[in-house]
């Protein structure tokens, strides 16, 4: 007598919703769908792990990067404030043979002119321009420039950093039959400023 009393009422009808005999094979797919979900999650998050380490990986390399870029500009600006500081364009402009002017005069619009113009001092007119081949490296060396016993050689001074001086002559007339061997100096535009 393992008869099962019968349900009545509400309890009748809430036992219908459920079925009995196919309980168990009703889980099966929710199951397999659950470990598919899971599995799914996991490997998404192993590829999204993956993804993110070597994006980490390169923002590091591009770091490293911008650091040496940033070094090598702030290098190079350095140059260029040395370059343009005015010792150093002091300097230059004596070794292509540029004095220092004296007063300038100035023309007016209306043609006048103002101030008094005054010629350059008399030690720097006196020693004149240097041609431009006193500027080139002879192909014997420094010493093979000038003989021993010239007028206005000078022995180089040892461990001296400062460029050889080339010999005071008078200035020359230029002459149109032979080209110079040294080509026009362009000005180099500086970026930025």
């Amino acid at each position: 007598m393992s008869r099962k009393p019968a349900l009545k009422g509400r309890a009748a009808r809430l036992a219908r919703l459920f079925p009995a005999g196919r309980a168990k094979a009703a889980r099966t797919p929710f199951v397999l769908l659950v470990v598919l979900l899971l599995g799914g999650g996991l490997i998404g998050l192993l590829v999204l792990n993956s993804a993110l380490s070597e994006g980490s990986f390169q923002l590091a390399d591009l770091q490293k990067r911008t650091k040496s870029l940033t070094d090598q500009e702030q290098a190079l600006q350095r140059d260029i404030d040395a370059y343009s500081a005015p010792d150093a364009l002091q300097r230059r402009a004596r070794e292509l043979g540029m004095v220092p002017g004296g007063d300038p005069a100035f023309l007016g619009p209306d043609g006048t002119v103002k101030g008094v113009p005054s010629a350059a001092p008399e030690s720097a007119a006196l020693s004149g321009p240097v041609p431009p081949e006193a500027l080139l490296p002879a192909p014997g060396g420094p010493a093979a420039s000038a003989p021993a016993g010239a007028p206005g050689a000078q022995a180089p001074a040892v461990g001296s950093s400062a460029p050889p001086v080339p010999p005071q002559t008078a200035p020359t007339a230029p002459t149109a039959a032979a080209p110079s061997a040294v080509p026009p100096s362009v000005p180099t535009p500086t970026p930025g400023r």
